[in-house]
């Protein structure tokens, strides 16, 4: 996500050096290079010119204190002015309304609103426990109706059944009625999607929103149409008292254009983003995270935070006791980190979030490429139990059948177990006394120059 502007502004910052005062010559051609990068990314004009003003007036007789140099002061202003173009904090949605609590979803077609509201349901109901009922009432795609069903089913909420016979502002209401009598906390409205904004369907909306009178009305627009998200968002803005905006594909979006317009076009807060098309790709939106992740600094936090939520915390444990009892660490165990690695949002997810990996070079990020550790699984899957528990029994006829099996060459299987006895390694130093000082030491160790992790442990 955002990496062309991530790598632009990254290189263009660490060109101010040396120099202990920042002064308007020499930022000069820094600002130059940040007002590229932002054109580049598709960031609206009004946004640009705002922004660089701000930070021309944060920077010039900035004095460099002992401790940083001045492209850290510089990197620190163009961080506090990223966050502010963004909304400087999560605005969480308000659901502090007699329950039920209801949310309109508005969007173009096509901006993934539908699915929108079953992530935002499924996002509900595991992190704020709440009991959520969906409901469409797009009456012009049956396939619409049907989606949201088959959604609501996959993900265990509620859903109010309609049909294109019915007027959207009946469907809501009767779906409102069924879940103030069944003890919902959420009714999330899913609405009809245009391929342009036109009269017809705005009136409609703006019907459906004076009926239902929603605490939440949340616009649903793709990150990858850039600054035309936030003319969008502008549009219904004007016609819908709008609380909030949900950026979709933003995994898709190398450019960042409509994170950095929205907030200054609409007025109105980012609350969400979805981060790729698996129903729990939904992710509140941090200004500071994403600022830190735009600089190349990483996004610990979220990363800690999906750490806590995905990962299988007694299978975790169930291995750190194995491994320090000296049963060793098997190829069944590999494999369920990297499944667990996956549902995390495969390598590179996890590397988007690291500091310092936006900066990786294109070849070491090819070696990390999810389909690696897809193949890594499958060829972990061909093998048999006992090989799978005694990886050192994997001989010339046992490789060729796995490899066919996995659809792989016998030099992957050569590499997987290569990498899987690096991994064993590391683990049994974690097991000893200061085991995880040893286990760093070690990953530094195969650390490709000018860092991130590349052969050693993934590579191809």
């Amino acid at each position: 996500m955002f990496e062309n502007l991530s790598d632009r502004l990254t290189k263009t910052l660490k060109n101010i050096s040396g120099r202990g005062r920042l002064t308007e010559d020499n930022i000069k051609d820094t600002l130059r290079e940040v007002r590229m990068a932002l054109l580049e990314a598709d960031v609206a004009l009004p946004v640009i010119r705002e922004f660089i003003s701000k930070v021309k007036a944060s920077a010039v007789g900035q004095d460099v204190s002992k401790s940083l140099t001045p492209g850290q002061v510089f990197v620190k202003i163009v961080q506090k002015e990223l966050e502010a173009a963004m909304g400087e904090v999560n605005e969480a949605l308000d659901l502090k309304a007699a329950p039920p609590a209801v949310v309109l979803m508005a969007g173009l077609q096509g901006a993934g609103k539908t699915t929108s509201v079953a992530k935002l349901a499924k996002f509900l109901t595991e992190r704020e426990k709440k009991k959520v009922l969906v409901v469409s009432a797009d009456v012009y795609r049956p396939a619409a109706i049907k989606q949201l069903e088959t959604l609501a089913t996959e993900i265990n909420v509620g859903f109010f059944p309609s049909d294109i016979t019915q007027k959207p502002i009946d469907i809501a209401n009767s779906a409102i009625d069924h879940a103030k009598k069944n003890f919902f906390d959420v009714v999330i409205v899913d609405t009809a999607g245009r391929l342009h904004i036109d009269g017809e369907m705005m009136a409609e909306i703006q019907a459906l929103h004076t009926a239902i009178k929603p605490i939440e009305t949340l616009f649903t627009v793709d990150a990858m149409t850039g600054q035309d998200a936030a003319n969008t968002a502008k549009a219904f803005n004007d016609a819908l008292p709008l609380t909030g905006i949900i950026l979709t594909k933003t995994d898709g979006d190398a450019r960042g254009g409509a994170a950095l317009s929205i907030r200054h076009i609409t007025g109105k807060p980012i609350k969400f983003m979805g981060v790729g098309e698996k129903i729990e790709a939904l992710e509140p939106f941090h200004p500071d995270r994403i600022a830190s992740r735009i600089l190349g600094m990483g996004d610990v936090l979220s990363l800690i935070e999906e750490v806590e939520q995905k990962v299988d915390r007694k299978q975790a444990e169930k291995l750190a006791k194995k491994v320090k009892s000296g049963k060793g660490f098997d190829l069944e165990d590999f494999r369920d980190q990297l499944v667990q690695m996956k549902s995390m949002g495969g390598m590179m997810g996890l590397m988007d979030k690291l500091p310092g990996m936006g900066n990786m070079s294109e070849q070491i990020k090819g070696q990390m490429d999810d389909k690696v550790t897809i193949r890594m699984e499958a060829m972990i899957n061909s093998m048999t139990p006992a090989e799978r528990q005694r990886p050192e029994i994997i001989k010339g006829s046992r490789k060729r059948r796995i490899a066919a099996g996995s659809g792989t060459q016998i030099q992957d299987v050569n590499k997987l177990l290569k990498q899987f006895t690096q991994m064993q390694k590391m683990m049994k130093k974690m097991s000893g006394k200061g085991g995880m000082k040893k286990m760093m030491r070690s990953m530094k160790g195969m650390m490709p120059p000018g860092g991130g992790m590349g052969g050693g442990m993934f590579g191809r």
